[in-house]
């Protein structure tokens, strides 16, 4: 038995991680200080002698006996880490340097939940993980990409100068239960407006792409990706290939609601993405990892998720 610090584990991700991890027979510790996160994620694991909820922000540092650590604490949404930028850049650098001080001490493994938003708004389609991005550093979105290829730099300079066993994944586009309804993501925004019956918000003409990767399938990427053996690093793209505009997203949440939405369109915002698309050779390849969830089971999921949280009034 592993005892395992999950950081931001009452999220939409690290919820569903601290179940697997549960599951597996680990202990778990779930520290999140609630900013996106939620105990109510969470709230089905209490009762579990192995699992245990700290209230914790990763800008302060954390002592605690732990053998693995899965450091996924970060507002992921635009409108989430938009809100307080400094704070999210903080979160991110300041985060990383408290757990891999932590991990340092204890002599753990530690996982970092990287983004592919540390690709910008790539002149390479699909992304590898040799490509170095095309980052704007002074946007709007900065707090979050800039804050995030820092955490990357902080944790191979650990590896390199201490030897320091870590493992970085690169995470796209992800979706499921649990994601926050108010989270200003298209997969979210595009459910919940469907089931208001309102009409769909597409940014510019709706042809920019995403690809989406249902959270059980992220999930089992991490785990595979933390138990390779040492000489793996990463990074490692984590997400589905598959490709959609957002105007055909709209459209399959149309159909599966069975919703009477109109699509409208809005300005694109600053610095958004025209193309995001991993290249998962890699993981296939070290992890034998590849999704398995198609978009429409998994939206079908996420539908009946949304359905009834809306219809108990949470939010």
């Amino acid at each position: 038995m592993k005892r395992v610090l999950v950081t931001g584990g009452a999220g939409f991700v690290g919820s569903h991680l601290c179940e697997r991890l549960l599951e597996a027979g680990n202990e778990v510790l779930c520290v999140d200080n609630y900013y996106t996160g939620t105990r109510r994620n969470v709230a089905h694991l209490l009762d579990n002698p192995c699992f245990e909820l700290m209230r914790h922000d990763v800008t302060f540092p954390l002592f605690a006996e732990v053998d693995e650590i899965y450091n996924l604490a970060c507002p992921a949404s635009p409108i989430h880490y938009q809100f307080d930028p400094v704070q999210t850049t903080k979160t991110s650098v300041h985060g990383a340097i408290n757990m891999l001080g932590l991990a340092k001490r204890r002599k753990a493994k530690i996982f970092q939940a990287s983004t592919s938003e540390v690709y910008g708004d790539p002149s390479v389609h699909p992304q590898p993980e040799e490509y170095w991005g095309n980052v704007n550093p002074i946007g709007i979105r900065s707090c979050y990409d800039e804050g995030k290829r820092c955490a990357e730099t902080l944790f191979f300079d650990y590896h390199r100068q201490h030897g320091l066993r870590i493992k970085v994944a690169r995470i796209f586009n992800t979706y499921g239960p649990r994601m926050h309804p108010n989270d200003g993501r298209v997969v979210s925004n595009f459910i919940v407006q469907a089931l208001r019956g309102e009409d769909i918000t597409l940014y510019g003409d709706g042809g920019q792409t995403r690809s989406f990767c249902y959270v059980d399938d992220l999930v089992e990427g991490f785990l595979r990706l933390m138990n390779t053996d040492d000489t793996v690093t990463g990074p490692i793209n984590l997400g589905n290939p598959g490709e959609f505009t957002m105007k055909e997203l709209a459209q399959k949440v149309v159909a599966l609601t069975g919703a009477k939405s109109k699509l409208i369109h809005l300005p694109l915002p600053a610095d958004d993405p025209r193309q995001r698309q991993p290249d998962i050779t890699k993981a296939k390849a070290i992890l034998d990892w590849t999704p398995t969830v198609d978009l429409d089971t998994g939206l079908a999921k996420t539908i009946t998720y949304f359905d009834g949280l809306l219809k108990s009034g949470a939010d």
